[in-house]
């Protein structure tokens, strides 16, 4: 981070759960608004507290992860977080478009792998039954058995059927699966972070550490879990050090700290889409945080809020049958100390799920055994990581990795002389006559700030006018502004959100945006119900947009603006309103380098710069790329 963050200590010091899933009675109505008077993040809206029913309470919230289990949820709830135990024959398999049942996964050690099944396998016939055409929950009714029963299975593999023989067992599905593949990338599997996790994390490294020079870590579709097992997952791979900071509702913090060592120096690469949430989320955020690697993938859900589970464990008379209570309890921020609420994480390289696991299997370590030579590409992410290109044929996933990237990402060819050949996206997508898009505006050049432009562009972080162009000498109007930030932090306003502006129409393309922005106390009207959505925005209501943006995302910045002191600053903004003082100092005199120098984050010197004068789009994008960078939303190189 930029600056220090202090941190006390929560009252509440109870076990976090990060989770995505929502769910559905011993304790009372009464106990339940206790508790959540206590301990709820936010304030809770008026008259919740008064619902007749438990439910209904928690509908009042409008909070998808506060929610109530009866004794059979609780406990179907907690072994979703575990090691599951299933009977029988240890796989995973997807229905291909000729629904047919396809093999994705042979568990180690099942009755699958002891008889010879393999990844790509396609079933076909369990004992009579035939498998073609039928459901995911129909196949598996054929295939399960009791221990010690066994099933006969025809498979096709290669153009050729096989018929086995499959003694079903106790199959133990673990939260994480580990295996060597390309000869060179240890590829670890985490489906949630549950209490064995950790835990499986390390015998995965310990068992092929010396084997790999690169690790990949799947968290697509991982939801979540315990705060302790991402944190202790993540620290195996960046060593001792502040995973998460957790915010409280009574502005308490509180640190999740890795106490132990790193148990592998070998880069990681962190696999993520849409639905990657929470647990997750901080697993990844920490990998970028430490640079410890990269992140492949989509943008994640989203889910910055912590929640603690509330059991006969913890309040025994609260829940004496085995019912339980999870409620948001807290924000948490990265080590960074960038939020991941709405904005999720932003991957390194933003690519489709279509290509993510092509992308991934191009990185090499940088401490490789075999010397690379000559025709390899090097390529500074973070970590120099080098790409096999000795074949005349380009390997897969080479053109959506060039087209995940913006023109400033250092890269360059090691020659026969084992010099190094500087090279851009662009040029090494023409030398293999490949589809390349790249991250540039039709009218790129007409941009003062080109780079941060391209950058901004390479994340999908800002979109044109619908015409491939940016037209970044525009003025940009208050509608504008809030559709680029609303879509650059994935920001949306909650269903049903009332509208106060008699400005604004339901059906314009920029309402989500500003309803979205005002929610969030980004953006507020200009009086009498009225938002101007077509009026300029000036220098000085930008910066002071901006100067709250940097506040929600980042931990650090928030603190310091509470360092803000019109006595001792306010004379040196004295061109500026006295409501735009606070945020012009934060992004323009806040920050200091390591002489103590102030760190200007703004496009051009505050002297230079006229509070009145319209913004233009060009230096919109401008702060908006300086103010991601510089707090490490966005790693560039």
């Amino acid at each position: 981070m930029k600056s220090t963050l202090f941190c006390r200590t929560a009252a509440l010091s109870l076990s976090a759960l990060l989770l995505l899933t929502p769910c559905a009675q011993a304790l009372t109505p009464e106990q339940a608004g206790e508790l959540l008077k206590k301990y709820y993040v936010d304030d809770i809206p008026a008259g919740a507290l008064e619902k007749p029913t438990i439910q209904e309470m928690v509908d009042a919230l409008g909070d998808p992860y506060t929610d109530y289990f009866t004794p059979i949820e609780y406990a179907l709830f907690t072994a979703s977080m575990s090691d599951t135990q299933v009977e029988g024959i240890g796989v995973a398999m997807t229905i291909n478009e000729e629904k047919l049942a396809v093999l994705t996964k042979v568990y180690p050690n099942s009755p699958a792998a002891a008889a010879g099944l393999q990844v790509g396998d396609v079933l076909l016939y369990a004992d009579k039954t035939d498998l073609r055409g039928l459901t995911m929950d129909e196949i598996a009714q054929a295939i399960r058995g009791t221990s010690g029963s066994k099933v006969i299975l025809s498979y096709r593999r290669g153009g050729k059927e096989y018929t086995v023989p499959v003694i079903r067992a106790q199959v133990v599905i673990p939260t994480v699966t580990a295996e060597v593949v390309d000869g060179h990338i240890g590829w670890i599997e985490c489906t949630s972070f549950g209490a064995e996790t950790a835990q499986h994390v390390l015998e995965a490294i310990a068992a092929y550490d010396k084997a790999v020079d690169v690790w990949v870590f799947d968290l697509r579709g991982n939801g979540g879990g315990y705060v302790t097992a991402a944190q202790d997952a993540a620290g195996a791979f960046v060593g001792a050090g502040d995973i998460a900071y957790f915010r409280y509702g009574d502005d308490s913090m509180e640190v999740a700290a890795y106490q132990g060592k790193a148990y592998t120096t070998d880069p990681v690469i962190v696999l993520v889409d849409e639905e990657t949430a929470s647990a997750s989320e901080l697993f990844a955020s920490a990998i970028q945080g430490y640079n410890a690697g990269i992140v492949i993938g989509t943008r994640t859900f989203g889910k910055g809020v912590a929640q603690t589970l509330f059991d006969r464990s913890i309040l025994p008379d609260f829940f004496p049958d085995g019912d339980g209570m999870k409620i948001t309890t807290s924000r948490f921020y990265g080590p960074t100390g960038n939020t991941t609420d709405q904005m999720g994480v932003i991957p390194d390289l933003l690519v489709d799920d279509a290509h993510i696991e092509a992308v991934a299997r191009l990185f090499h370590g940088p401490d490789r055994t075999e010397e690379p030579g000559a025709n390899w590409l090097m390529v500074n992410l973070t970590w120099s990581f080098l790409i096999d290109l000795r074949n005349a044929q380009p390997p897969a996933g080479l053109a959506p990795f060039l087209n995940a990237l913006s023109e400033q990402v250092p890269m360059a060819l090691i020659t026969d002389t084992d010099d190094l050949e500087p090279i851009t996206p662009s040029e090494l997508a023409q030398r293999y006559k490949l589809n390349y898009a790249g991250a540039l505006f039709s009218d790129h050049d007409e941009s003062v700030y080109g780079v941060d432009l391209s950058i901004l562009k390479s994340y999908d972080l800002v979109r044109g006018k619908g015409d491939g162009r940016y037209h970044p000498q525009d003025t940009l109007t208050r509608a504008e502004l809030c559709q680029l930030l609303s879509n650059a932090l994935n920001l949306s306003a909650a269903p049903g959100t009332s509208n106060p502006y008699t400005d604004v129409p339901s059906d314009a393309w920029y309402t989500p945006a500003v309803l979205a922005m005002s929610t969030r106390g980004l953006v507020k009207g200009v009086g009498g119900d009225r938002f101007a959505p077509e009026a300029p925005v000036d220098h000085q209501q930008f910066i002071t947009i901006m100067g709250r943006l940097a506040q929600w995302i980042n931990l650090s910045m928030d603190l310091e603006a509470d360092t803000y002191s019109e006595r001792l600053y306010g004379s040196q903004l004295s061109k500026f309103d006295s409501w735009a003082h606070s945020s012009v100092w934060l992004l323009s005199r806040s920050q200091k380098d390591i002489n103590g120098e102030s760190i200007n984050l703004l496009w051009d010197e505050l002297e230079q710069i006229d509070p009145a004068a319209p913004t233009t789009r060009d230096e919109a994008a401008f702060l908006l790329s300086s103010l991601l960078i510089y707090i490490d939303v966005l790693t560039i190189g």
